[in-house]
C-alpha cells in the first residue's frame, strides 16, 4: 500500500481505490464505508459549484445495486427536486458503466433552532476512556485494517458501542468536509455487532440510509449499534451515531443473512 488514501482521483468525476478501500466479504471489491463518503464528497463538490442555498443534508440514503469491484468509479450527481427550503439530489456510482450504488440525499433549510433542540440520548464516554480493538483479528480487508476502533463497553453478539477514526485521506490531496470523513466510517456499524462468525455466515447490507439532525464534527464517530436477525433471511442494523459532542442521528441497514455454503455447522 503505497499510499495514504482511500481513493485517488483520475479526473473531475472518476476516482481510482487503493487497497485501503478493498472490503472484508472479498479482497477484490470495495467496502461500502468509505465509498459512502466518496458519495458525499462528490455532492459536496457539485454544491460548491452553484450559489450556497444554506441548505444541509437531513437524510442520505444509499442503495446498493451491485458488487462494488476494487476498480475505478465515476459518481454523477444531479438535482431532482429543487427548491428553496426542500431540495433532493441523486448520485449515482458507476463501475465499468454499470450502476453499482444509487443514493439520495435531502437537504433541508437551515434555520437557528437552540432554543427548542431536546429530545436526543447521552453521549457515550470519550474516545480515550475506552478500550482499542483489534477489528481486524475478526475481519479481513484493507478498510478495516485502516481503523482505529475503541469500544466502550466488550463487544458481544447483537450489541456493540465503539469509536472508530482512521488517519487516511478519503481522496489523495484533498480536504473532505466533516460530513463526508464521518460518513465514510458509518457503514463499519454492520461489522462491530456481529450476532454470527463472518466465517460461518454472510449478511451484507443491501442498503444504508442516514437520519441526521445535527451535522456531525470531528475525527471520531460513534455507533451505539443492535444487530437483529430475523427468522426468514433478513437482518438489521440499528445504530444511534454520535460525535465527540454527542447523537447526531440514526442509520439502519438491512441485511440478507446466509450461511457460507461451505461451512458445516
Amino acid at each position: 500500500m503505497n499510499t495514504g488514501s482511500y481513493y485517488e482521483r483520475i479526473d473531475e468525476h472518476r476516482f481510482k481505490p487503493t487497497p485501503h478501500a478493498s472490503g472484508a466479504w472479498g479482497p477484490d471489491e470495495q467496502h461500502f464505508s468509505p465509498l459512502g463518503g466518496l458519495v458525499v464528497h462528490a455532492v459536496d463538490e457539485y454544491l460548491a459549484g452553484r450559489p450556497d442555498t444554506g441548505l444541509v443534508p437531513a437524510r442520505i440514503s444509499y442503495d446498493i445495486l451491485g458488487r462494488p469491484a476494487l476498480d475505478e468509479c465515476e459518481i454523477q450527481v444531479e438535482s431532482v427536486r429543487p427548491g428553496r427550503t426542500i431540495e433532493l439530489l441523486e448520485a449515482v456510482v458507476l463501475i465499468a458503466g454499470r450502476p453499482v450504488v444509487r443514493a439520495r440525499l435531502w437537504l433541508l433549510a437551515g434555520l437557528d433552532t437552540t432554543g427548542v433542540t431536546g429530545g436526543a440520548p447521552d453521549r457515550l464516554p470519550a474516545p480515550d476512556e475506552c478500550d482499542r480493538w483489534a477489528m481486524s483479528e475478526l475481519w479481513p480487508g484493507g478498510y478495516i485494517a485502516s481503523l482505529d476502533v475503541r469500544t466502550v463497553t466488550p463487544p458481544r453478539p447483537g450489541r456493540t458501542t465503539a469509536w472508530v477514526t482512521t488517519d487516511l485521506d478519503l481522496v489523495a490531496g484533498e480536504r473532505a468536509s466533516s460530513l463526508a470523513r464521518y460518513v465514510t466510517l458509518v457503514d463499519t456499524a454492520n461489522g462491530i455487532a456481529v450476532r454470527q462468525p463472518p466465517t460461518a455466515w454472510m449478511f451484507p447490507n443491501v442498503d444504508l440510509t442516514l437520519h441526521l439532525h445535527r451535522r456531525p464534527a470531528g475525527r471520531w464517530a460513534g455507533l451505539d449499534t443492535t444487530v437483529v436477525f430475523g427468522p426468514t433471511g433478513q437482518g438489521l442494523t440499528s445504530t444511534v451515531l454520535h460525535d465527540a459532542e454527542g447523537p447526531v442521528g440514526q442509520a439502519q441497514q438491512i441485511l440478507t443473512v446466509r450461511p457460507l455454503p461451505d461451512h458445516d455447522s
